[in-house]
């Protein structure tokens, strides 16, 4: 039986509630019509059925996002009803119904995919609150899979693009890490678009109306940078003559991204590690303090580990900021979505000229063969650079930074200590000239133009290099 109580006497609907089915299993008819009028004063959408046959049938016709299943129904085992759920709605959420005697079958069923049990005889309150409960868990998992999707294909706030695996784990982190206020410290080389991920995490989460202000490390002084993050009062140093509110101040609710943040100075690192602790900071020649609220993102291309080690870098502050860690893979660790990032450069650059812009095959194999040591930055100069040299609307290898198509993949590499990473100049002017020819697909003339040289000698070289 179910306990009554005065609930359903002042319905309030649950949230996110409207637009979900709900599947009520019992044989018990007064039970399944007090779910029933429960799960509609909450704005679901219920069917109700007497028998594991019966739900099958409705399941067979109409989906459903979340089961309430008796264990103990005629002719059929109430885990046999679970499996088959399971089995083909994976989708819903299965909360089975058991009687106080058979807690054992409950703890079953829980190890078997259900994602709750509630004990008959049970009160109104009680349902509603599991209910309540399945439903935000529910809205979680939908605004889950819609960021997902939205950082994977979105062309504003962020602008990543890629779907190597690489990328599609970075995704998954970005998800869940936007919707905390724990520091995030990014990590990744020069390049991969660390600010880009950091604007990601705050324009994905529920603090994407408030300020995302950036803040450069490395190229401020530390009086400079003192004062930007925490302001200063008028007379607190020469040229004082204001004063100013502190970047993590002003950023109030909002986020503070520190790129570079292994070029802070010592002292700054303590001042820093202690506003984040105590959550309020001293502008620069005041004895007031004040109180924020801010998230902290940091951004580095060092090793901060290392940095710890050799005493450049707080231990306390390093563990402060590395709560949550995202590390984004350099462009020659994810080839496959260079094609993805050329399109959309040329795309943009079209836009702002008005021309639209392609790549020719031949040019398109020597950018997926560059190692990229300057990564998505470079890539996108490259582009730009092509776009301004070349007179047609086609990208030609012609059209292409030299570095890019003469220089072999084995002398952009790493460096390998068996041969103590240097070559002869004889060795590798003989890889240059064959690289080139492998990436022109042996077109003689054309290599030649493009690495400067006569067709008599590329023609001599090849001559000595095959009777080597």
């Amino acid at each position: 039986m179910v306990a009554t109580d005065t609930a359903l006497r002042r319905p309030q609907q649950i949230e996110g509630a409207n637009f979900l089915n709900l599947l009520i299993v019992d044989d018990d008819r007064a039970v399944r019509e007090a779910c029933r009028a429960v799960a509609q004063s909450l704005g679901f959408t219920p069917q109700v059925a007497e028998s594991a046959e019966q739900a099958s049938r409705l399941l067979d016709s109409r989906s459903a996002d979340v089961v309430l299943l008796d264990l103990k129904l005629p002719g059929s085992r109430g885990l046999d009803a679970l499996h088959s759920i399971r089995k083909n709605r994976p989708e819903a959420l299965v909360i089975v119904i058991t009687g106080f005697g058979t807690i054992q079958s409950a703890v079953q069923a829980m190890k078997d995919g259900a994602y709750d049990y509630v004990t008959k005889p049970f009160s109104m309150e009680e349902l509603r609150l599991l209910l309540e409960r399945v439903t935000g868990h529910l809205r979680l998992k939908t605004e889950n899979r819609v960021l997902r999707e939205t950082i994977k294909s979105r062309q504003g706030f962020g602008n990543i693009i890629g779907r190597a695996p690489e990328m599609e784990k970075l995704y998954r982190i970005i998800t869940k890490a936007a919707q905390s206020t724990h520091p995030v410290l990014i990590l990744g080389e020069s390049g991969t678009g660390k600010e880009l991920v950091a604007k990601s995490l705050h324009f994905t989460g529920p603090f994407r109306t408030k300020p995302f202000i950036p803040v450069d490390c490395g190229s401020l002084v530390p009086t400079l940078i003192e004062s930007e993050l925490f302001g200063h009062v008028r007379g607190a140093f020469t040229g004082a003559t204001h004063p100013k509110d502190g970047l993590l101040a002003i950023a109030e609710g909002g986020t503070v991204f520190l790129d570079e943040i292994g070029e802070l100075s010592i002292d700054l690192q303590a001042k820093l590690l202690r506003a984040i602790q105590e959550k309020e900071i001293r502008p620069v020649g005041s004895v007031r303090r004040i109180p924020i609220n801010v998230r902290i993102l940091a951004a580095t291309n060092h090793d901060l580990e290392q940095s710890v080690v050799q005493g450049t870098f707080r231990r306390d502050l390093f563990f402060r900021l590395n709560v949550l860690t995202l590390r984004i893979p350099p462009l020659r660790e994810r080839r496959q979505d260079i094609p993805l990032l050329v399109a959309h450069v040329l795309d943009r650059l079209g836009h702002d000229s008005g021309t639209e812009r392609t790549i020719s095959d031949e040019a398109l194999k020597i950018l997926l063969n560059y190692d990229w040591p300057g990564n998505v930055r470079e890539l996108e100069n490259c582009l730009e650079r092509a776009c301004a040299l070349s007179s047609a609307d086609e990208i030609q290898v012609r059209d292409l930074p030299t570095q890019v198509y003469s220089v072999p993949p084995e002398a952009t590499g790493p460096i390998h200590p068996g041969n103590g990473g240097i070559l002869p100049m004889a060795e590798l002017e003989k890889q240059t000239i064959l690289n080139a020819l492998a990436q022109v697909n042996g077109d003689k003339m054309l290599a030649a133009r493009l690495l400067g040289i006569g067709k008599t000698t590329l023609y001599r070289k090849l001559k000595e290099y095959a009777q080597a």
